[in-house]
């Protein structure tokens, strides 16, 4: 068993990465359409991503700097127009999930990339997935930088605006996991299927 107090016994950034999403997982995944000021689209995958807020319905995600300390385009655009569109990142479109990873210069469209469609999102200027099952349209809330280093994060905190939903997934209560068929993120290359479910009743 090994104990490690930071102040004393630095890890290093890269470490603490692997550390942190190795053991916290598995993690959902934001798949975020942004606009720069000119209209140029961008969709990238964050699976630091998760609920904040019910009312005011908000979504937190954290997009990373990279090894240089560069801010990704995600956040560079949305200081450019405060709106974005999180879809949630499922089975079905997971190689063009995949594909939208990859590092692109800021003009190049992660849709074309991927060979996405596009489609209006209504109550926002920024397109959302057009085959996507389920998308929320949100402006920003907040965000929130931890540094400049490589590897710092930025909080971002979008309030949701409008949600646009497959009707076959939801019954106005529940959303059928096993026709939205989200995939959760592990460390390194590793997805997760949620085919393998249990319940446990809450107590009272």
């Amino acid at each position: 068993m090994s104990d490690y107090l930071l102040d004393e016994s630095p890890l290093s950034p890269g470490v603490i990465y692997r550390l942190l999403s190795g053991a916290i997982c598995p993690r959902p995944i934001a798949w975020v359409s942004t606009q720069d000021k000119q209209g140029n689209a961008n969709l990238a995958p964050f699976s630091f991503f998760n609920v904040a807020s019910v009312n005011p319905p908000v979504l937190a995600f954290s997009p990373l700097l990279n090894g240089s300390g560069e801010l990704k385009d995600t956040v560079r655009n949305l200081n450019e127009v405060a709106e974005c569109v999180v879809h949630v990142g499922s089975e079905g479109l997971i190689e063009a999930l995949n594909a939208t990873s990859a590092s692109l210069p800021p003009e190049d469209d992660e849709f074309t990339l991927a060979g996405l469609d596009k489609a209006d999102m209504v109550g926002v200027s920024v397109p959302r997935i057009a085959n996507a099952p389920i998308a929320f349209g949100c402006k920003l809330y907040d965000m929130i930088r931890f540094g400049d280093q490589p590897l710092a994060g930025t909080l971002v905190l979008a309030q949701v605006l409008s949600i646009h939903i497959d009707d076959t997934l939801w019954d106005g209560r529940h959303v059928s996991m096993d026709l939205l068929k989200p995939v959760g993120r592990l460390a390194g290359s590793d997805y997760i299927r949620i085919s393998d479910r249990f319940a446990i009743e809450r107590p009272a």
